[in-house]
């Protein structure tokens, strides 16, 4: 969504009329997302009020498929969560039991409100032996007046203390794409991947077997390209470019 799409609270110019070729196409989309913070509704919302008409339905967060994964290991169990409504209204969704008694696992998304003590205690339940899920590898991400810590940073501070590393659902992990891919009840082969990060959105694309567009409206420039082992299949400018 952020660098393909919209651009803080900016539409990428020509972005809406690329939705409008879908739908007119009537070809399945789905708009990924690594932050958890925002349910797909009201992440709809936000994009509604700046232009951009894209449905709940339509939009894939690793708050979805961090509960997906979930409710794959382990059908009704219990989990402690950090995180937001976009994580614990995805983990309630399949039926779990949000609880920081001997829970099943420890899942860490992104937050606004990260304490020492919800730290604390996520340290010692995954000490303790819960299993540790993490929505996303990103260590940082834009905020008022610049970056700000993300659950990256905080899933290292809980790994050192605790000594677990997490398993990270969201991109670069091609789960996420191959949840997606079933979310939309399609083929790797006939889907295609537009990101405008190697490091996240292509690699994961290539992963996943899918054609991958890397636009250049977001995070990575022309230039750094040819250092990554992998390619994508198509660079263009932005989506404005693209004909589905």
């Amino acid at each position: 969504m952020d660098g393909v799409l919209v651009s803080g609270r900016t539409i990428i110019a020509g972005a809406e009329r690329f939705i409008e070729r879908l739908k007119a196409r009537g070809a399945a989309y789905l708009v990924l997302t690594n932050n958890s913070l925002y349910t797909p509704g009201d992440l709809a919302h936000r994009l509604q009020t700046i232009g951009l008409d894209v449905p709940p339905e339509r939009i894939f967060t690793s708050g979805l498929a961090t509960a997906r994964f979930l409710q794959s290991q382990k059908p009704g169990g219990t989990a402690f969560v950090i995180g937001e409504s976009g994580l614990t209204e995805a983990i309630h969704g399949i039926g779990y039991i949000i609880t920081d008694l001997s829970p099943d696992y420890v899942v860490l998304g992104e937050t606004n409100s990260y304490n020492r003590e919800l730290i604390t205690k996520a340290a010692r339940l995954v000490a303790g032996g819960a299993h540790f899920i993490a929505t996303n590898p990103d260590p940082s991400g834009p905020g008022e007046g610049g970056l700000v810590p993300a659950c990256g940073a905080m899933a290292a501070l809980i790994e050192k203390a605790s000594g677990t590393s997490p398993f990270f659902v969201g991109k670069p992990n091609p789960l996420m794409m191959r949840t997606a891919l079933n979310y939309l009840d399609v083929h790797s082969e006939d889907t295609v991947m537009v990101g405008d990060r190697m490091d996240t959105d292509i690699v994961s694309g290539v992963e996943s077997g899918m054609e991958t567009i890397l636009v250049l409206s977001g995070v990575t420039r022309r230039e750094a390209v040819a250092r990554y082992p992998y390619q994508p299949t198509r660079i263009v400018e932005s989506v404005a470019e693209i004909e589905p």
